[in-house]
């Protein structure tokens, strides 16, 4: 009868498994590197190369190689925790500059040039300017242009416009001139509702802006939103006098395209 090794010793027969995970390891690595010799960004090409290497040389292969492209790891077995460690700081791309100011500079541009030119008027609160996803919004207050129900823009507020109008001039942009009022209902002989009202205090901007500055009446839109797309909850008179005015958009491409409100809630307004 053959008799048992001493100590009970027995053959580990899946140690074989150790070199077939060291090829499998290798082999993933090498497709890696090929991935990223093909990519033309060479500076992602070259910290890929790095974090495998990396990985390679401190045990950390998987989540090194996962975090260089963009994926994440989680640990399958119970009470172990994956960690990511950070690319270094030479390889981590530059924060992405905001989409309006990255892709339309001249509207950054104009925006700074009004804000240069109507400084006291902007202190005044007489008009506001933002850049927003859409192009760069002019917000005219009413109280600087308007009389209280009424459309007739008044001849104080002609060289405002008129500062506008020469920025205007050197943007290729389309222009979409948007009426807003309160919810306090208006109902007279001239104006039924606020409908009305918005839409006819944006139409008074486009005949002074077309035909005392010049600017191409193909190049501007007319909208109307009464009080659909109100800036303040109008809790206060305050509140509600910012409501009342007459956006100039300045649209980037995108928005000329689709001439859209800038909310979906706003699907009901009016447009001349």
């Amino acid at each position: 009868m053959r008799r048992s090794k001493p100590g009970g010793a027995h053959d580990n027969h899946e140690r074989w498994l150790l070199s077939y995970a060291d090829f499998i390891t290798l082999l993933f690595a090498f497709f890696v590197v090929l991935f990223a010799s093909t990519q033309t960004d060479k500076r992602r090409a070259k910290a890929v190369s790095a974090a495998v290497d990396r990985a390679l040389r401190n045990g950390t292969f998987t989540t090194q190689v996962a975090s260089m492209l963009g994926g994440e790891t989680k640990s399958k077995q119970q009470g172990s925790h994956a960690q990511t460690q950070p690319a270094p700081a030479e390889t981590r791309d530059p924060p992405a500059a905001l989409p309006h100011l990255k892709e339309h500079p001249d509207l950054k541009k104009a925006m700074d040039v009004l804000a240069g030119e109507l400084q006291q008027e902007i202190k005044d609160q007489k008009l506001k300017l933002r850049l927003e996803q859409r192009g760069l919004v002019i917000s005219l207050a009413e109280g600087a242009f308007f009389d209280s129900g009424e459309d007739a823009i008044k001849p104080a507020g002609y060289p405002i416009v008129e500062k506008l109008a020469r920025v205007l001039r050197g943007l290729p942009n389309q222009v979409q001139l948007e009426g807003h009022t309160d919810s306090v209902p208006i109902s007279n002989s001239r104006f039924h509702d606020n409908w009305d009202l918005s839409a006819a205090r944006s139409i008074a901007m486009l005949r002074l802006l077309t035909q005392r500055f010049n600017i191409p009446e193909q190049r501007l839109a007319v909208v109307g939103y009464a009080d659909k797309n109100a800036r303040d909850a109008e809790q206060t008179p305050e509140q509600r006098a910012r409501n009342r005015r007459v956006d100039i958009v300045v649209v980037t491409e995108e928005g000329a395209n689709t001439m859209e409100p800038p909310d979906a809630n706003l699907a009901g307004a009016k447009k001349n």
